[in-house]
This record gives C-alpha cells, structure tokens and sequence, in this order.
C-alpha cells in the first residue's frame, strides 16, 4: 500500500480501459465485452441482494416476538418465499460465476473475450428479464409456496403468482445454462500457450467444474417448473394426487437439481479461496491437483445425493441409507480443500489484509455448515431435525457463511483490477470481522433453536424460544451494517481512492499482468505465454509471459 502511494498516479491509471472507451448508455446495454457484462451483472445483483435483504429483515422482526404482531401469517409466508426465490436465483447461483468468473476468466486463460461474446450478453438479459418477473410477482401481490414450489400446493391450491414466479426462475436458469457453457468452451478452446490443464488456476478449474453442473442439472429443474405450469394451468395430473399425479415425483425432480445447485453456489466460492489463500500466504498452494480433482469430483458426486432430502418421505430405508453414504462421501472431496488451504497456510508469510480475513471467515463458517450438514445427511438425527431451525442455520452457514464470504472475498481481491483503484483497508478489514461477528450472532442461535425443536416457517412460536430469537435479530441488524460498509467504500473508491497499479497484491496469474483496469480486449500486446507452473510464489518475481 505504501509502494503505491509513493509512485506518482498518472504512472499507474490507465488513460484508456474497457470502461471508458466509450460512455454512452448504449454502449453498456449493448456490449459484448465481458468485463463490462461482468460489471452489469455485479450493478444487477446488488440491487437483488438489497431486496432479499430487506426480506430477511422483516422476517427476523417478525421473529422478535412470540406472537404473529407484525404481520399476519399469509404475508409471513409471502416474505420468507420471495427472500427465498430473490436470494438462491437472483443473487447465490449467478453471483460469483456471473460477475467474478465473467470478468476474470477470460483474463486468465489468456483470452480477448469468452467464446460467445452475444451469447455472454443474452444471458445477462435472460437474467434482467427472469428478474422482472420476479419483481412483478412480487408487485401483484407475492408467492407463498416457499422458494421449494412444493406440490401439489404449488400446482393446484396456491391463489398467489405462483406461475410468475415459476417463469421467473425457468428463464433465469437459462441465463445459468449459457454462462456454463461459454466458460467451457473458452476453457477448452481459448487458452494461452503453455497454459496447460495443470497450469490453471484452481478459480477456473472451480468454474469449470460448475459449469458442468449448469449445463447437466438447470434443465432438469426447468422442465420440473414447466411441469408445475402445466399442471396448474391445463390441471393435467402430474404432481397432483387427486389427478393421478405423484407429489414425491416433484421432491425428486426438484432435488435432483437443487442439490447440486447448492454446489453451483459453493464451488466458485472455493475457487476464490484457493486463489486468495495463496496470494496472502506468498506460496505454492498445497496438494494443487488434489484441489482441482476435488472440485470435479463435488460437481460428479453432488449429483447422486439429493434423496437426502427426502428421508421423511415415502422413500425407502435402503435407498435412504444409500443416500445417506453418498452424502458422507460428497463431503470428503470438500473437507479435502479445507485440509489443503490449511497446509498452504503452514509457515506462510501471512498477512491480513481484507480479502485474507473474509478467506478465514469462509474456511471456519463452510467448515461448520459442512459439519452440520452430516447430521442432516444421517436419517437417525435428520428425522429430529428436519423442516426446524437447525435446517435453516446449516444452509445459510454453507451458503451464506461459505458463498457470500468467497463473494465478498473475491470482490476486495479483483476489485483493483475491475476498477484501478484501492479502497482502505481499514475500514474493509473491520467490515470483514463486523461481518464475521454479525453473522455467527444471527444463525448459531438457530442451531439451538433447531436442536430444542422450533419449527422453521412459523410466524409464532412458543415463548421459550424467545431470547435465542431476539439474539438472532440483533445478529441480524449487525450483519446488515456488515454489508453495507463496503457498499460505501467502494463507491469512494472510485471517485478518491489511490490508483492500484497492475498488481498492488504481488500476485500470480495472468490477470495481473495486464494494466488496472484492463483494456477491451485485455491482452493488446499479443497473447501472453505461460512459462512457469501455477502460483510459483516460491520462484519469486511475476509470472512469467511474453
């Protein structure tokens, strides 16, 4: 940081870079420049984070009592879903790969632009739109099926807009499909000489094994929401038992998608640790194979694990218990990234910047999120645990503590990058550890509300269970100004904040080895190659190109 201030500014700020080459709105809405596509998404995202958020916000005020005196139960219902709905298909799946992975992997491999720059901007499109219809569903009056669209309360019984909501998620996962396959094929097809496979950077062997799961499991699950439509506007009988449908059909279908969804959330998250755990530790990652063969290995095996969620329904013992071992098993590849993260940490040079402690904060709530979820995968305690609080803690330890963490982390990391300009650390670093407090204080205490068995999805409880809620409220409210810190900060940093340079970090990856910001077509010398093995840290000196 101090180097940085001493160099004169001109010498560092690029006169000409993808944001300002052109200014005109136009240019924005149609551009096929992934940074630039990777900058909409983030502007798009945020603004649904801040909508979900302020879901969950009156959720947890509700919470603040025993009795339903906030809001009555059918507008409780309505909350809980539309922060569902906004937080899994508008912010979780597409927020890493859609803004992190869009303007950096190309970067890395060396590349102008992805494979399909048009296709790149349609799915920011089929995003905005998917959005929209989010948004109306919620204008004319909301859902309140829960994010699930369980059957056959979904497809026959529900009077809210429902059908909206459903076509809301079906379009949005078609901007999920496009992205996975662009990044395939630019990761096939467009990377540097000498940029072997094992040369990558772990970032984009975490994507890669995403896209996968995109490109395989979105379909499925947008078949499974036309079904529900069609069900619901035509009455065919498909989920609906008195039509002759099978209503456990919909729990298989569903799951089969969203339980690798959860692990097109995580896995980009991982991507990033690798990256910033490495950089902030100023060695070679530990076990870099391993890492990257773990993360195809999730992507493979998260498939075959979604009756875990379906122990308390008509399935069988033995299938449960097969589940049961295949949820056991997808945990080992995870526990196989901590293990090495942890090692590369070993006699590291470690410092703490921001980007470091979101990393550490990633590593211990993912850690207990994954830990949790083997009571959830063991039908003995699942069947004690199910539809409770215990339920809820576990998955936003995972997805929030885990995902929203590797965001956050990957953000102040590449930040630099995408603007040219430094923001305090100071401040970013006690926004991190605010960060870190306010979320433990909101959903450990749901654990124990899980444990002692307060339901999840009721707008009143029992009046025990009060002190432990108030807690998760004040969490909350602490978690909140956690998130907004760095929206300010980073906004200063754009108008005051020091001009960064190419590499203010002392990084590895050809991402750093263009100016900050990068230009439109990133690489205008020529395209780089690669010399030197992945996060050579103990070479010294920047990675080598020509």
């Amino acid at each position: 940081m101090s180097t940085i201030a001493a160099r004169p500014e001109s010498a560092l700020m690029p006169k000409r870079h993808y944001a300002n080459v052109k200014h005109s709105v136009a240019s924005w809405l149609l551009t096929t420049d992934h940074k630039r596509i990777a900058i909409l998404y983030l502007i798009s995202i945020t603004v649904f984070f801040a909508v979900g958020g302020f879901f969950a916000s009156m959720i947890r005020l509700e919470l603040l009592t025993p009795k339903g005196d906030l809001f009555d139960g059918d507008t409780y219902n309505k909350m809980f879903t539309l922060h569902g709905i906004i937080m899994i298909f508008f912010f979780l799946i597409p927020s890493i790969p859609a803004v992190l992975g869009n303007f950096l992997i190309p970067l890395m491999v060396g590349a102008k632009d992805l494979a399909f720059p048009k296709i790149n901007l349609l799915s920011w499109y089929l995003y905005i739109i998917g959005g929209l219809l989010a948004v109306w569903a919620l204008v004319k009056g909301g859902v309140d099926t829960g994010w699930t669209f369980y059957t056959p309360y979904s497809s026959t019984y529900a009077k809210t807009e429902v059908f909206l909501a459903v076509s809301a998620a079906f379009i949005a996962g078609f901007s999920s499909i496009l992205t996975g396959l662009n990044f395939i094929v630019t990761i096939h097809k467009m990377r540097a000489p000498g940029l072997t496979w094992f040369r990558l950077p772990l970032f984009v062997w975490a994507h890669y094994a995403t896209s996968l799961i995109q490109i395989l499991g979105t379909p499925v699950v947008a078949i499974t929401l036309v079904l529900v439509g069609v069900e619901r506007i035509w009455g065919k009988g498909i989920f609906d038992p008195s039509l002759g449908g099978d209503p456990v059909l919909f729990q298989h279908l569903f799951w089969f998608y969203s339980h690798p969804a959860v692990y097109i959330m995580i896995l980009p998250g991982m991507g990033v640790i690798s990256e910033v755990i490495t950089c902030f530790s100023r060695k070679r990652i530990f076990g870099y194979e391993f890492i990257a063969f773990s993360s195809l290995a999730i992507a493979i095996v998260g498939f075959l694990v979604w009756g875990h969620h379906m122990f308390v329904s008509t399935q069988s013992t033995y299938a449960g218990m097969v589940f049961s071992f295949l949820t056991f098993l997808v945990a080992v590849p995870s526990a196989i990234k901590v293990f090495n993260w942890t090692a590369t940490l070993y006699k590291g040079e470690i410092t703490f910047e921001a980007p470091m402690l979101y990393a550490f904060g990633f590593i211990g709530l993912f850690t207990i999120g994954g830990l949790t979820g083997l009571f959830l995968g063991a039908m003995a305690t699942d069947i004690h645990f199910h539809d409770t609080y215990f339920v809820v803690a576990h998955f936003h330890y995972v997805m929030v503590g885990g995902m929203v963490m590797g965001f956050m982390c990957g953000l102040h990391f590449w930040w630099p990058k995408m603007t040219g300009r430094m923001y305090p650390a100071t401040i970013a670093s006690i926004a991190a550890i605010i960060v870190f407090i306010g979320f433990n204080l909101t959903f450990f205490p749901q654990f124990i509300l899980g444990y002692l068995g307060m339901p999840r999805r009721y707008h009143e409880y029992a009046a025990e269970f009060q002190v432990l809620n108030v807690m998760s409220t004040a969490g909350a409210s602490i978690l909140g100004v956690g998130y907004a810190i760095p929206g300010f900060y980073f906004m200063w940093s754009l108008f005051f904040g020091p001009a960064a340079g190419p590499n203010p970090w002392g990084a590895k990856g050809l991402e750093w080895q263009t100016q900050s910001p990068p230009t439109t077509f990133n690489f205008d010398e020529g395209q780089p190659i690669v010399v030197e093995e992945a996060y050579a840290y103990s070479i010294g000196g920047s990675e080598s190109v020509s």
